[in-house]
């Protein structure tokens, strides 16, 4: 693995956690050493007919300057005919940049990662769809065919390497085919609910932090998104190499998150702390307390649908940057518009919030009636 040797600054300005896009977006997360090698683990069996495997990788957390392993898991395809495309990172004018994945009808380009069990670097050799129905390769998917018939052998040569990124020193050296670039430019979408899901259940949890498992990680591949204990969880037989980040960066105590410091700004929705609740309503009248926490549900509700459809329209913009090839003023232009709008938003919640807090609390001399 590569030792960390860039200077600690890590630029942010996309989280991770988004909603699925009409079409793939380059979310823009951008750090300064590379993620740890992917580990050793054994693939869970496949859970049912129509389900699609989709490796684990090394995602960033913001809040904890750290890299977190987003265990591989079994997934219902979004649509018939549809394939997954792994995330991967790769390197970028002197930073680690982070590519999301995406569903579509053909595999893209993924750096040229091999995460194996049929993502070998190139395409997809794991199944493949014919007549409506999804046909399983046994010699690299586990498989039971007593529940699943759609099956076939094909063998595959591989060279196993964990390499997790692409480029810089130590990375794997490939660069998009032509029929990479048809893909991007297919109709497709990001992750589905499941896999947003699965990603944040992955992020809360510290046995996943490269900073706490050094790159084993107790939960390398689940038998469905977010289900992280029972029998059909598999850990990390192995690390895949040594981890060596930068001595400042990961392992922040708990509750330290930077995100609730005062006075810190955020680019987008995503990058804000969760919401959280507000106190319940305690008046002593069921009844008004009944009618305060409806109030305060419909806040939270519309406030968490203002957030979502703010990171879409900025998401929108990526895409539309990186489709117009623009250049590097007018991205560091359209990211202090993003980070404007989201603290406008914030401030416009938090006032909001407040307001009601004040409404809903007793006059002064006694409860309300």
């Amino acid at each position: 693995m590569r030792k960390a040797v860039f200077c600690c600054a890590v630029l942010f300005a996309l989280a991770v956690l988004s909603a699925p896009t009409t079409s793939s977006a380059q979310i823009r997360i951008t750090v300064a050493f590379g993620p740890p090698a992917l580990p050793v683990y054994e693939q869970p069996i496949c859970p049912g007919d129509g389900y699609i495997w989709t490796p684990g990788y090394w995602a960033w957390d913001p809040d904890f300057d750290d890299y977190y392993w987003v265990p591989g898991t079994w997934v219902l395809a979004p649509e018939v005919g549809f394939l997954w495309t792994p995330p991967w990172w790769g390197w970028d004018g002197g930073v680690f940049l982070f590519h999301e994945g995406f569903w579509g009808p053909h595999i893209g380009f993924y750096g040229g990662i091999n995460y194996g069990f049929g993502y070998f670097g190139v395409g997809f050799v794991g199944g493949r769809w014919d007549g409506g129905h999804f046909f399983y390769n046994r010699a690299v998917t586990n498989i039971n065919v007593v529940n699943i018939h759609n099956v076939y052998n094909e063998t595959v040569n591989v060279t196993v390497n964990h390499i997790s990124y692409n480029g810089g020193e130590g990375g794997i050296v490939a660069r998009p085919r032509p029929e990479d670039e048809i893909a991007e430019r297919d109709r497709h979408i990001g992750p589905i609910a499941a896999q947003t899901q699965h990603i944040a259940a992955a992020r809360g949890n510290e046995n996943l932090r490269a900073s706490f498992n050094h790159g084993r990680p107790s939960i390398a591949a689940t038998g469905r998104p977010g289900e992280f204990s029972g029998h059909e969880v598999i850990a990390a037989r192995e690390a895949g190499g040594e981890y060596h980040p930068p001595a400042s960066r990961g392992g922040r105590p708990a509750g330290g998150r930077p995100g609730a410091e005062p006075g810190r700004t955020f680019t987008h929705p995503n990058d804000l702390p969760a919401m959280e609740h507000m106190e319940k309503p305690n008046t002593g009248d069921a009844n008004l307390d009944r009618k305060y926490q409806q109030q305060q549900d419909k806040l939270f509700a519309k406030q968490q649908q203002e957030r979502q459809k703010l990171q879409q329209q900025q998401e929108q913009e990526h895409q539309k940057m990186e489709r117009q090839q623009a250049s590097q003023e007018q991205r560091q232009q359209m990211e202090q518009r993003h980070q404007q709008q989201t603290q406008q938003m914030q401030e416009r919640h938090t006032q909001e919030r407040q307001q009601l807090q004040q409404r809903q609390a007793p006059p002064a001399g006694g409860r309300r009636r």
